[in-house]
């Protein structure tokens, strides 16, 4: 669950709890809430080593803990067409020991800090983090240096680790929304890592120990890795450590650059589901990456248009006509590379209708600005979930993270809410009609074939 979700699915009790309240309570209204502050990062202090590593320590909070996070610029992206996953069975085998730990002395170290070690595997990025009591800080910031730079990748794991990651993927090949999500990946971007989603299991049951040092050796190094600890800690000390952990790393490649070319053009592609009651719905195209100043108008606009509960076609595939329970559309970002993409869960024999109202509600975004009233709430929205999505240790090293990434610059935070609010009606128009044009829009349906080919065969023209 997304924190947004979280947020709705809290805002939600409050008014199942508010419904059980008296009847005298429930006239007086409740005040009017202010408009949502501007998020403040902490004062943060950034410099880099000689070997081209970066560091950022930023004191935040009054909890006695810090996150830690090691973040290297490899991922799936790195892989090549007969490589998916290896980033993650890399990823996998990284907690498993290092020249002088085992897997579970590396669990135990980590444990006695007062938290656990985490190896995540991105499209673009890595990161190897853990949130550990105040004191540890400059011991988990040699811990993960340690992991990143002294990987054991004992042979002994990775029939273990492979049949993991077999089974996930048997899991994940049986979701409907996986295999749609594969699919609109694998049409939107052909042949580029961001377009494989899924190995085959035979590919995966392939890759070897050797295979996975190899793409250690070739991708991870000081150069496309940056360190982050937030939260309470002795910045004398983690600075120390990670000057000694981190400073004698070998430099390593850059970061690899390879932006894809995505597919545009309207296409319709349908999956079989025999039998399904339901038809689960990709719909979108390309659009403008996080670098772009059209981004911040950009996710406003999705927010009005699919991306929050109280937007224009949850409103009107779900509480108008019930075709499905939790639509909701996004912005997905790699480097250098996003899409805008409606998704949808219908019932089988509403798929045309369902997809003929998602695009009506573009279209009348297109054709007209919204109303001043509905953008300030969607704007309040969007800020507040903002400055609360950043108000934990975690949320800040990811958005600093984020930021990085994409090279957005010093005061993206400072000025993200200021920016939201500054978005016009006319603005939110020109940015659905200058990338969420619906001749360009890619359609994956996945449900009984038999039942929604016909319903969804006027969508193959251009323009429905």
């Amino acid at each position: 669950m997304t924190a947004a979700r979280r947020l709705f699915a809290v805002a939600l009790a409050l008014v199942a709890v508010a419904g059980a309240a008296p009847v005298a309570a429930q006239r007086q209204a409740p005040p009017e809430g202010g408009p949502p502050r501007d998020f403040t990062l902490p004062a943060a202090r950034t410099f880099q080593l000689e070997n081209g590593l970066g560091v950022t320590l930023v004191p935040y909070g009054t909890v006695p803990k810090a996150r830690v996070a090691l973040v290297v610029r490899a991922g799936n992206l790195n892989e090549s067409a007969t490589e998916t996953w290896l980033a993650d069975l890399t990823g996998d085998m990284m907690r498993e020991g290092t020249s002088t730990r085992t897997g579970e002395e590396l669990a135990a170290a980590a444990a006695g800090m007062g938290g656990n070690l985490a190896v995540n595997v991105g499209p673009d990025q890595t990161t190897i983090a853990g949130d550990v009591l105040e004191e540890a800080a400059s011991d988990f910031v040699r811990l993960v240096a340690d992991v990143a730079r002294n990987p054991r990748f004992p042979g002994s794991e990775i029939e273990r680790l492979k049949a993991n990651r077999v089974r996930q993927l048997s899991v994940s090949k049986r979701q409907p929304q996986s295999i749609t999500l594969e699919k609109f990946r694998q049409v939107m971007y052909p042949d580029h890592a961001y377009g494989r989603i899924f190995p085959t299991p035979e590919l995966l049951n392939g890759y070897t120990v050797e295979q996975v040092r190899g793409f250690h050796a070739a991708n991870f190094g000081a150069a496309r890795a940056h360190l982050y600890v937030v939260g309470r800690f002795d910045a004398a000390r983690v600075e120390a450590a990670a000057r000694a952990a981190l400073g004698d790393w070998a430099r390593g490649p850059a970061p690899l650059i390879n932006a894809p070319k995505p597919h545009r053009g309207r296409e319709v592609h349908l999956i079989d589901r025999p039998g399904a009651a339901q038809s689960t719905i990709y719909l979108g195209l390309p659009v403008v990456d996080p670098s772009s100043q059209d981004w911040i108008t950009l996710q406003v606009t999705d927010a009005l248009l699919g991306g929050s509960f109280g937007s224009r076609i949850t409103s009107n595939i779900r509480e108008q006509k019930g075709y499905t329970y939790s639509p909701f559309s996004q912005t997905s970002a790699r480097y250098r590379d996003a899409y805008w993409v409606e998704v949808a869960d219908v019932t089988t024999n509403v798929t045309g209708p369902a997809l003929r109202e998602i695009f009506k509600e573009i279209d009348r975004l297109r054709n007209e600005p919204p109303p001043a009233e509905e953008l300030r709430g969607i704007q309040n929205y969007l800020a507040g979930t903002f400055v609360l999505q950043n108000s934990s240790r975690q949320g800040i090293s990811g958005q600093l993270g984020f930021i990085r990434l994409h090279g957005l610059g010093d005061d993206y935070l400072a000025n993200y809410v200021r920016r939201v609010h500054a978005v016009t009606p006319a603005e939110v128009q020109r940015v659905a009609r200058s990338y969420l044009t619906p001749e360009q829009m890619l359609i994956v349906v996945t449900g009984d074939l038999k039942q929604i080919e016909e319903q969804v065969a006027p969508f193959r023209q251009a323009v429905p």
